[in-house]
Formats: C-alpha cells, structure tokens, sequence
C-alpha cells in the first residue's frame, strides 16, 4: 500500500490519522494484493483492462469512508466496475472486507489524494461516472478554497467523462450545496439533470453517515449533472 506523500497543491482533505483495529491491519494485509491499486504519477494512465480484467464501463468514487455505498452499489452493478479513492486506510480496509464478503469483482480501491490521480492517472473520456458523496465540507469560510467541488477540479473531472456520462455530487451541507450547483452550473460542459437539486436517487443507498446528518436536521442534497 502507497504511503501518504507531500504534494504542493491544496489538499481538499484533513487527513487525520486513527488508529487501525486489528481487523483492518488483517483485512490490509490479506486484501490489499487483491483489491489495492498501486499507482504514481510516474506510471501514467491506469490501464482499467488491465486492472479489471475485463472491459466494461468504470465509475470513479472520490471519498468512499468505509465503503458501505461503494460495495452495496457495486453489487447491485455487477456490469460496470468501481474505481474507489480513499485516503484514510480504515475506510480502504473496510470497503475491502466488504467487498470480499459480498464476492464483488469489480472492485478496485486507490489509497490517497484524488487529485493528482484525476490529472495523471486516468484517460480522459475514459469513465462513465464520477461519484463525490459527502465530501470534507470545509465549514470556514476562509477554507472554501479546499473544497474539492471548485472549478478546476469540476473541469478535470468533466474531461475524464464520456459523452453523456455522470458527474453525481451530495452533501448535507447546504451552504456547500448552494457551492456545489453554482460551480456545476457555470462548467458549460455540463447539463444539469433536474431543476436545481435532482430528487433524490433510488440506487444511491442510504449510509450511516446520512442517517447521522439526517438525525442532526440537516437537508441532503444530490446533484446529478451530465456531460454534454
């Protein structure tokens, strides 16, 4: 598994090191040589053939936590694989154990800063989705500029999209929110899929880190952009 490394650009989140448990330095060492993606900016464009062992349509999740919905949904689409990105290695530990546990194979998982990953690592033109559930909000306003939901990280991630491929965003944070349809909706590369905020939808299961924002009162917003 990559170590953490130091990169110039703002990092959009606060890496704060837990400490593992015992079943995720197990699930570490067993998984990681079947699910674990070993990449540099050195390396290129991950090869997804290669990496999957097939070709299929590849989504890329930015920020899967423990990977309760990246591992239900890719169960439930068994026709197209998921590229996971996580920086925190109890998350990547547990979306592995699930993802063993539930028999997936078209599970991958990257352990680090998405952000190089979208500018180096992938073709452009090369994913059918791009999902960012409830990233880092970066509640200060003196922080906003770490948000990863900004205009050239929005435009890098419209580049990686096919044509008519999915740009799908949620948050709880309203404010982060009003950020997020702003920012979508000024890339003219991308068409928005409702009016305003998209209902929310079905195949997105409900984790409980939603449940927990649910509980605390505050509104969730999905945002499901195409593009053009």
């Amino acid at each position: 598994m990559p170590e953490q490394t130091e990169h110039r650009h703002i990092l959009t989140f606060n890496f704060r090191q837990g400490r593992n448990k015992p079943r995720h330095d197990e699930a570490m060492a067993r998984l990681w040589p079947r699910y674990g993606v070993e990449w540099d900016a050195a390396d290129g464009p991950i090869d997804f053939r290669e990496l999957f062992g097939r070709t299929a349509p590849v989504i890329l999740e930015i920020g899967s936590g423990n990977g309760e919905a990246a591992a239900a949904m890719a169960e439930a689409e068994p026709g197209r694989d998921l590229l996971a990105v996580e920086v925190y290695p109890q998350g990547v530990a547990d979306l592995m154990a699930r993802a063993e546990q539930r028999g997936l194979g078209n599970v991958r998982v990257y352990s680090g800063d998405a952000l190089p990953l979208l500018w180096h690592g992938i073709e452009p033109g090369s994913l059918d989705e791009i999902r960012v559930y409830f990233p880092d909000p970066w509640p200060k306003q003196r922080h906003h500029k770490r948000r990863i939901i900004q205009e050239s990280h929005v435009a890098s991630m419209r580049r990686l999209l096919r044509g008519g491929g999915v740009l799908h965003c949620a948050t709880d944070i309203a404010d982060y929110a009003e950020q997020m349809l702003e920012v979508l909706t000024a890339d003219e590369g991308l068409e928005n899929t409702a009016e305003g905020y998209a209902p929310r939808p079905e195949h997105r299961p409900v984790t409980k880190f939603e449940r927990r924002g649910t509980a605390a009162g505050r509104d969730i917003f999905d945002l499901v952009f195409r593009k053009a």
